[in-house]
C-alpha cells in the first residue's frame, strides 16, 4: 500500500506511529535472537561494522535498521530473515504460495515499502521481495553480503552502486555485488515498484 492510502487511512501522526511500533518489534526480536545465540552487543556490532553505541541505537529501536543488515545478523544468529521480519518461524519446505499483495510487509522507512515474497518457506538461498520506493526524502546506502538482482517493474528508478549510477525502465533488471554500497531513488516524483532478490 502506498504511503498516501496510508496516511489517508490512518492520518500522518498514527501512520508514523505504526512504523514506530514495527520498528520496535524487529528491534526486540533482534535483540532476543542475539542473546539467545549468545552474542555479546559489542561482537555483533563489530561483524557489522557499526560502533557499539550505533548497534545498540538500532536493537533498541532508536534507528531503523535496513534489509541488508537485518540479512546479516539473520545470518549470524542462524534463524530466517523472517523470523526477525514477522516474529514467525518458516515451516514450508517444498513450496510457499503468496497471493497479491497478500506477502509479509515490512513498513519501516517513509522511503521503502518491503513486501516478502517468501516469508513461509524455510532455508531459502534466496530472499525475493516487491520493493516500493517513494519518491522524495534521503536514501542512505546499504551494504550486505552475497549478491542482489533487481527487475523493475513500474516507474523509473535511480540505482546507485559505490561510484556508479545506473537508471532503471520499466523492464529493466540489474544485478550485482551486494557488498558495494548501493541505494535506490524514485524518479519523476512518483512511486517505483520492483522485484528485489536478495542471494
Amino acid at each position: 500500500m502506498e504511503i498516501q492510502k496510508l496516511t489517508a487511512r490512518y492520518g500522518t501522526t498514527t501512520w508514523r506511529k505504526i512504523m514506530q511500533e514495527q520498528i520496535g518489534q524487529v528491534a526486540a526480536r533482534i535483540k532476543e535472537m542475539r542473546e539467545l545465540s549468545d552474542i555479546s552487543p559489542e561482537s555483533m556490532a563489530s561483524e557489522l561494522g557499526l560502533s557499539r553505541d550505533a548497534y545498540l541505537k538500532l536493537e533498541s529501536g532508536q534507528e531503523d535498521i535496513s534489509v541488508g543488515l537485518l540479512t546479516r545478523i539473520a545470518k549470524r544468529c542462524k534463524v530466517e530473515l523472517a523470523t526477525l521480519i514477522t516474529g514467525e518461524e518458516p515451516r514450508l519446505h517444498l513450496y510457499t504460495l503468496t497471493r497479491r499483495d497478500k506477502g509479509a510487509s515490512v513498513e519501516r522507512k517513509v522511503e521503502y515499502q518491503y513486501m516478502a515474497l517468501a516469508a513461509n518457506f524455510i532455508h531459502k538461498h534466496a530472499a525475493p521481495f516487491l520493493v516500493t520506493a517513494r519518491p522524495g526524502g534521503p536514501v542512505h546506502p546499504d551494504t550486505h553480503a552475497g549478491q542482489e538482482f533487481i527487475y523493475l517493474l513500474e516507474g523509473h528508478l535511480q540505482v546507485q552502486i559505490g561510484d556508479h549510477e545506473v537508471t532503471l525502465e520499466e523492464g529493466d533488471s540489474l544485478y550485482f555485488d551486494a557488498s558495494a554500497p548501493h541505494a535506490a531513488k524514485a524518479l519523476d516524483g512518483k512511486p517505483a515498484r520492483f522485484l528485489a532478490v536478495l542471494a
